[in-house]
């Protein structure tokens, strides 16, 4: 178990982004054969708009990769957080740290996201994609990006949790994010029993409604155990849904830099 996940913490760059890039492609190929949504949108130029935010999100996460670094070295001397106080065996130890990390650096920061107003403005970016499909889980502020993964710091100190779980985390997520943001059709049955305990594509379609209180649900991302569990659950017939954000319809939602100063934006009512 310990060289399983030693090799998540020694997995070099290259390898991440081709796991990266797998992932994207393929459903990327896959919502061209199970299309959910069949209405025409530039596909190319909406990419293009989402992989130049990803971008600036992976250049900050070189900065965080120096952070990180510090934390963790920090952690091994001092002994802090819950893990180092349990004598549990390696993979308790490990779910113990992926149950942490999914409720506090995705769901609890996602759902302050939605509820706490400066933090809105910068998840809106998100929100204003009109056509959502696989790239749009590459569609983050850059600002917003940082909350996220100061939430995630803040999960890895409270467990003290070694560095290949974090990692392993990080590489387990990839496939979640575009799976569950895929322009792609489910049989219902399949979706809704994948719902009970993972975030399914219909599930997360709701999420990208363009109006309250659709959108002020379904915060998940890997596991919707937690949307049960704090009342946040919502789902109903897909077809329903219609993307993009209503008070930010006005704003191109392909042109990066009216995305980069949607949050400074004034004829924006953030509510």
């Amino acid at each position: 178990m310990e060289q399983f996940l030693h090799f998540f913490e020694a997995m070099p760059l290259w390898m991440k982004m081709g796991w990266l890039a797998f992932c994207i492609g393929f459903f990327w190929l896959l919502e061209g054969v199970y299309t959910f949504r069949k209405a025409p949108y530039p596909r190319g130029k909406h990419a293009r708009t989402n992989f130049i935010l990803l971008f600036f999100v992976m250049l900050i996460n070189v900065l965080f990769g120096m952070l990180l670094a510090l934390v963790f070295s920090w952690l091994d001397r001092s002994g802090f957080g819950l893990l180092p106080r349990i004598d549990a065996p390696v993979w308790v130890e490990l779910i113990l740290a992926l149950l942490a990390l999914d409720l506090i650096a995705q769901y609890f920061v996602h759902f302050l996201l939605h509820k706490v107003k400066w933090m809105w403005r910068l998840h809106m970016t998100h929100h204003t994609d009109k056509n959502v499909d696989v790239t749009t889980g590459t569609r983050h502020h850059p600002i917003d990006f940082i909350i996220r993964e100061t939430f995630a710091l803040i999960a890895v100190v409270l467990m003290g949790m070694p560095l290949s779980f974090y990692f392993f985390y990080r590489i387990l997520t990839i496939p979640f994010t575009y799976f569950n943001h895929a322009n792609i059709s489910l049989p219902p049955r399949l979706d809704k029993a994948l719902s009970l305990l993972i975030v399914s594509p219909h599930m997360h379609k709701f999420h990208h409604h363009r109006e309250r209180p659709w959108t002020d649900s379904n915060y998940g991302n890997v596991l919707s155990i937690w949307d049960r569990l704090f009342g946040t659950f919502v789902y109903d017939d897909p077809a329903k849904v219609v993307y993009g954000l209503d008070i930010a319809d006005h704003i191109p939602d392909m042109d990066v830099g009216k995305q980069l100063s949607l949050p400074f934006d004034e004829t924006v009512e953030y509510g």
